[in-house]
């Protein structure tokens, strides 16, 4: 999964004046919102590479463990928009500090889960309070610096995107393996205790509070059609193999469509009554808006369906450790942060949108690179065999991440920017929990319900290999729908500037 961090609309003036130039306050607030931000970030990446030691320790199913992932992120899509919109009207700092609360509270409960089920529904409690915090932090940055100083700050935060990506694994990794205090896996939830009580503590005191003068009004009926239409989706998905795939699945998955229609219909009419729709409906009628909007679901299908196999195939098919599986992704996110930077500063302004369409044949090739191997050296792959692919798919991962959010919004007009990249964001953690949900169908279908340890790690490895194939088929769909994109993304079109601040791009989730 990744995900923009960015407000539903474009940052309006400040009900209260910014901080003066000297204030130092700033900076306090600054690290508390920053902090935040890396918490969420290293929360998301810390977990996959602890859930083979969390369906061992607690007998979770396969539908539990990929709700452990996939309860969050439709959690956090359907209420991002909504959170968004409460800091414009009620303040950034209060939904902020509430968003942070409940958050280190739902840490809290993931830590002290009983059971699976206690653990997916604290996981999608943590959802919805991220939903509440993570739209305000760039949010209060722009209501906290003045112009000038923006650019400087929208750099740290770039940092320690990057930063996250590549110690969230890690982190996890090392917690799980040293067992803190015979808790297990649990240390991976806990630690965010003292982060965010220290960050609820220095954000009252240091966060000066804002709001949009002319905020949208919430729409709640559009967040329920949404999160039903994702539930009677994903939920068929990630049960069906379990379940021998039964009638009232098909007819749920059926269903969803009607509801999604329910949802364009009212979208429609409440735009019409108050223009405050959850979904900003004219947006679809700009051509590379709807194709980026298609892109952005498909590629978050594509990382729900690798990271989670990726690690499930490490541990459990290879039986590998928490910390060697995490040590072998290291070259994937040095190569997206890398690759990332590149993209943006070098070759996106001399070659536009070439640059997004070769990302996605690199990602692919890395991706048919480590089919090869996997199938070469079978149950004997050495992690430094795998450096070559996990690097290519690295390098073609950051050439798009980075520039594809400018891309879309280049030729959107700008007072519907900032609507604009709260939809991208919320389609991409969409597209990522229904890959999460295909999990079942491309992973774990391929299997026999009952192996013999001996069989296990074939298995494993053989459905790997399937997997990725349909990683592969995504990336090559990925690549034609680019070319709907304008082919320089960086040249805004007259009138369609995209939103202060920038978005950034978390490279990846691990």
């Amino acid at each position: 999964m990744t995900f923009t961090q960015t407000p539903d609309t474009p940052p309006a003036p400040s009900a209260s004046p910014a901080p003066p130039g000297g204030d130092r306050r700033r900076w306090f607030a600054l690290a508390i919102v920053m902090t935040a931000a890396f918490m969420d970030l290293v929360d998301v990446t810390i977990v996959n590479i602890a859930i083979p030691s969390i369906q061992r320790d607690e007998g979770a199913s396969v539908s539990q463990i990929q709700w452990i992932t996939a309860g969050y992120a439709l959690a956090f899509a359907a209420g991002l928009i909504t959170g968004g919109r409460l800091g414009d009207i009620h303040g950034r700092k209060r939904v902020f500090l509430i968003g942070i609360a409940g958050f280190t509270l739902a840490s809290a409960l993931c830590g002290l889960a009983v059971n699976p089920e206690m653990l997916v529904a604290s996981r999608i409690l943590q959802g919805a309070m991220a939903a509440l915090m993570v739209p305000q932090v760039l949010s209060i940055v722009h209501a906290t610096f003045p112009a000038h100083e923006r650019g400087k700050v929208f750099g740290l935060f770039g940092a320690i995107v990057g930063l996250g990506a590549v110690s969230g694994p890690l982190l996890g990794a090392l917690l799980t393996e040293w067992n803190l205090f015979g808790l297990e896996w649990r240390p991976i939830f806990l630690i965010n205790l003292p982060v965010g009580v220290a960050g609820l503590v220095l954000g009252s005191r240091f966060i000066t509070e804002s709001k949009a003068p002319r905020a949208l009004r919430l729409d709640l009926v559009g967040v329920a059609l949404v999160t039903l239409g994702m539930l009677m989706l994903v939920y068929p998905l990630t049960r069906g193999e379990e379940l021998g795939w039964p009638l009232w699945g098909y007819l749920s998955m059926a269903g969803s469509l009607v509801v999604l229609a329910v949802l364009v219909a009212y979208e429609r009419r409440k735009s019409a009554r108050d223009g405050s729709p959850l979904v900003e409906l004219s947006l679809f009628r700009v051509k590379s808006f709807a194709a980026g909007i298609a892109v952005q679901t498909v590629f978050g299908i594509a990382l729900g369906v690798f990271f989670l196999v990726w690690t499930l195939y490490m541990q459990v098919g290879l039986g590998w450790s928490a910390l060697r599986a995490g040590l072998t992704g290291v070259p994937f996110s040095i190569a997206v942060s890398v690759a990332a930077g590149v993209s943006v500063q070098l070759l996106v302004p001399r070659f536009g949108r070439g640059v997004l369409q070769a990302g996605a044949l690199v990602m692919a090739a890395g991706v048919l690179l480590y089919i090869w191997e996997a199938g070469r050296y079978g149950l004997g792959i050495a992690s430094w065999q795998m450096a070559l692919p996990l690097t290519v798919m690295g390098l073609g991962m950051g050439l798009i991440v980075a520039p594809l959010t400018d891309a879309v919004l280049s030729q959107v007009p700008r007072e519907h920017a900032g609507a604009a990249s709260g939809l991208i964001n919320t389609v991409q953690q969409m597209g990522n929990a229904l890959g999460l949900g295909l999990v079942s169908v491309v992973f774990f279908g391929t299997m026999s319900d009952h192996l013999t340890p001996a069989r296990l790690g074939p298995a494993y490895a053989d459905a790997f290999q399937n997997a990725l194939g349909w990683v592969a088929g995504v990336m090559a769909v990925i690549f034609l729908l680019m070319f709907a994109l304008p082919k320089r993304p960086a040249q805004h079109v007259e009138g369609a500037e995209a939103a202060e601040p920038a978005q950034e791009k978390e490279p990846a989730l691990l």
